[in-house]
């Protein structure tokens, strides 16, 4: 709990130090300067895991570099484990941050309310207006300034090997005790297989688990009179929390001290039978480089029923792209920003299965069941708690290592008690 509250404060004081540079760095350039061309530069961005495709990192250099003579562009790749934490050494750096960063949708408070990021308020008529995903510009929104805007968003759904199904006589579950059961019976069916899941479940993954924390009416934390508190330990949560060890019990077989990286790889092994994933997945299951095409016929998606025979409600996931307020080529910056949320741009990204920027460009999604199944899953998806500090709880690893311990059969009660005294003592 002590590094929890020193990441929470560590946040605001590092990044404090944004307010306090050269304030050349964050205003707008005068008339005459904006005119003229910026001086030439290498723009660094940050990207965060595999979710953007190869092709269209590619695309998006070239086109960059080709649109601003004599600069560059490089992307570096970053791991979302551990990211808060970077970002908070990095942007309050002038010469180690990085120029424009990808930053999860739930993350972004936490750095637009201490003034990590440049102000676009003005300029988001130029990029999208009033087609961006509302939520987003939201989360990307402090005290009327707006930093941080839409990149992709997307819902998690349901995975599943058709013929897995077909042997275990099973149907497409329409609610959760059915997807429950499922889960249970492909896992007792494949048992000869090592390490085999009727619902792939590694013990850190809290941003699949979280689904059945709200289904049974729980969340993570509630906002009454000013002060936030812990909510895990709950009735509705408790409710929840056991359903999720059940299924760490009974229908999975990931490692309980893993995360959920790289999921095609035991898809691929032919060790799930049933996985919560965003749409990306699908690329990474269909490509052979890291994947397995042979296997992507045998490919189903679903979105995960809820208790009430609606989808259930899963993580509206997504990212925000900004500017680094210590960034010394803001117009270079704003430029690749620009061109990140072009029509262009974000159609590549719907057509790789995330959710564009743009309302505008849904249908670019598709019609097949994949794009319907990702229409479903947002149909009922939600957001972690609305707190300004709620990045400090995700960089702390509370509720990774909540999970891990559940998965291990830790005492419930007494676990969500202890996690709940951790994250009121970060968001206050």
């Amino acid at each position: 709990m002590k590094r929890a509250r020193f990441l929470a404060v560590g946040i605001a004081a590092a990044l404090a130090l944004v307010a306090c540079g050269d304030d050349s760095t964050s205003e707008e350039p005068e008339a005459e300067e904006s005119a003229a061309a910026p001086e030439p530069a290498d723009i660094r961005l940050w990207l965060n895991g595999p979710d953007t495709p190869q092709e269209i990192r590619d695309w998006l250099t070239t086109e960059f570099e080709e649109q601003n003579p004599g600069s560059t562009l490089t992307i570096e790749e970053q791991e979302w484990e551990g990211l808060v934490e970077r970002l908070t050494t990095s942007l309050g750096s002038e010469t180690e941050t990085p120029d424009v960063v990808e930053i999860g949708n739930t993350q972004a408070p936490t750095f637009t309310t201490v003034g990590a990021f440049s102000d676009l308020t003005d300029r988001l008529d130029d990029l999208g207006g009033d087609d961006l995903i509302p939520s987003f510009v939201e989360a990307g929104t402090a005290d009327g300034m707006t930093s941080a805007v839409p990149y992709y968003a997307g819902s998690s759904y349901i995975f599943y090997r058709k013929d897995l199904f077909e042997a275990s006589g099973l149907e497409v579950p329409t609610t959760m005790q059915e997807f429950v059961d499922a889960a249970v019976t492909l896992k007792q069916d494949n048992a000869a297989v090592p390490n085999f899941s009727g619902f792939w479940l590694p013990g850190q993954d809290w941003r699949d688990g979280q689904a059945f924390i709200w289904d049974a009416g729980g969340d993570w934390a509630i906002e009454e009179d000013g002060e936030w508190q812990g909510a895990l330990s709950t009735p509705e949560s408790q409710e929840g929390l056991a359903l999720v060890q059940s299924l760490f019990n009974e229908a999975s077989g990931a490692p309980k001290d893993a995360n959920e990286a790289d999921p095609q790889v035991p898809f691929c092994a032919n060790e799930i039978g049933m996985m919560l994933r965003p749409g990306w997945v699908r690329w990474s299951i269909d490509n052979a480089d890291i994947g397995c095409p042979e296997l992507a016929p045998q490919m189903g998606v679903f979105p995960l029923p809820g208790t009430d025979g609606e989808p259930a409600p899963v993580l509206l996931g997504g990212s925000n792209i900004a500017i680094s307020a210590n960034s010394q080529n803001q117009e270079l910056a704003y430029n690749l920003v620009k061109l990140m949320l072009s029509d262009e741009y974000q159609t590549q990204m719907a057509q790789a299965g995330l959710t564009p920027a743009k309302l505008s460009l849904a249908p670019e999604l598709g019609t097949d069941e994949f794009a319907q199944a990702a229409v479903d899953a947002a149909s009922n998806a939600k957001l972690t708690p609305a707190a300004a500090n709620w990045a400090a709880v995700e960089g702390s690893r509370v509720l990774e290592d909540l999970f891990v311990d559940i998965a291990n059969g830790g005492d419930i009660q007494q676990l969500a008690e202890e996690a709940d005294a951790a994250i009121a003592d970060q968001l206050n």
